[in-house]
C-alpha cells in the first residue's frame, strides 16, 4: 500500500473542499478500492501466468496464449482506473489551492492597507473552508462528468477486453504454437468473485457522481431562485408606493377643489 501513499494524501485534501456526497465516494474510493487492490487482489492475481498450465510445451506458446486472453492484467487495468477516474479530482485540488492561496494573498493585502477599499475574499474564509460556487463550482461539475465518462468508458473496456467472468480455459492457435492449445487459468472462480466486487463498487461510485451532479445542479438551482425573489419584490416595492403616492395626490387634488368650490 505504500505506492497509493502519495495519491491518498492528495485525494484526503479534497475531503474538506467536498460536499457530503464527493466524501462518500471519496470513502468508497479508499477503502472498497485502493485498499481492497493493494489487500487482497494483487495476491488473487499474482499466480495468473506463472500458474497458467498449457497443453504443450512449446516455448513461447504461453506466453503469447497469456497475452492473447489478456492483452493487460487486471490489477494494472484497475491501477489505471483508480488513477484516471482520481485526475479530474486533483485538478479540482488544484483550482482550489490556487483560489486558497491567492484570497491568502488578499486577506494580507486588506491587513496591510486598512485604510483602501479592496475586493473581499470570495471563496475562502479565514480557517479555508471553501464556499463552493462560481468558477470553482464549475470545476467541480466539470470533474464530476468527466468521473462518469471515464468510469462509463472503463467498465464497457473491461467488457470488450475480458467480460466479467474468468473463463477456465483458454484456447489460442497462434504462433509459435504447433496446434491449437490450451490452457488453463489458475482460482478462476476466486478471480471472477473478485471481478464481479470490482464492477459492483465501479457502479456505486458511477451511481455517486450521477447523485452528486443532481445535487450540485438542484443546489444552484434553488440558489438562483433565492436570489431571484428577494430581487423581484424590491422591484415591485417602489412601484407599488409610487402608485400610492400618486393616488393620495390625486385625492388630496380633488379634495382641495370640492372644498374650494
Amino acid at each position: 500500500m505504500g505506492e497509493w501513499g502519495f495519491l491518498s494524501s492528495l485525494l484526503d485534501k479534497v475531503q474538506s473542499h467536498s460536499t457530503v456526497i464527493g466524501k462518500v465516494w471519496l470513502s468508497v474510493l479508499f477503502i472498497f478500492r485502493i485498499m481492497i487492490l493493494g489487500a487482497g487482489a494483487e495476491k488473487v492475481w499474482s499466480d495468473e501466468q506463472s500458474s497458467m498450465i498449457c497443453n504443450t510445451k512449446q516455448p513461447g506458446c504461453k506466453n503469447v496464449c497469456y497475452d492473447h486472453a489478456f492483452p493487460i492484467s487486471h490489477i494494472r487495468f484497475w491501477v489505471l482506473q483508480i488513477i484516471f477516474v482520481s485526475s479530474p479530482t486533483l485538478i479540482y485540488l488544484g483550482h482550489v489551492l490556487h483560489v486558497i492561496h491567492k484570497e491568502n494573498k488578499l486577506r494580507a493585502y486588506m491587513q496591510s492597507h486598512s485604510s483602501e477599499i479592496v475586493k473581499k475574499a470570495k471563496y475562502s474564509d479565514e480557517k479555508g473552508h471553501i464556499q463552493i460556487k462560481g468558477n470553482l463550482l464549475g470545476t467541480y461539475m466539470t470533474s464530476i462528468l468527466f468521473r462518469i465518462v471515464l468510469e462509463v468508458a472503463f467498465i464497457v473496456g473491461q467488457y470488450y477486453l475480458y467480460g466479467f467472468v474468468m473463463d477456465p480455459r483458454i484456447v489460442c492457435s497462434r504462433a509459435p504454437c504447433p496446434f491449437t492449445v490450451e490452457c488453463y487459468m489458475s482460482r478462476p472462480t476466486e478471480k471472477t468473485i473478485f471481478i464481479i466486487f470490482m464492477l459492483v463498487v465501479s457502479c456505486v461510485s458511477l451511481a455517486f457522481n450521477v447523485a452528486e451532479m443532481f445535487y450540485l445542479a438542484c443546489a444552484r438551482s434553488s440558489r438562483r431562485r433565492a436570489k431571484t425573489v428577494p430581487a423581484a419584490a424590491f422591484a415591485m416595492q417602489p412601484r407599488f408606493n409610487g402608485d400610492s403616492l400618486m393616488k393620495n395626490e390625486k385625492l388630496s387634488i380633488h379634495d382641495a377643489s370640492y372644498s374650494t368650490a
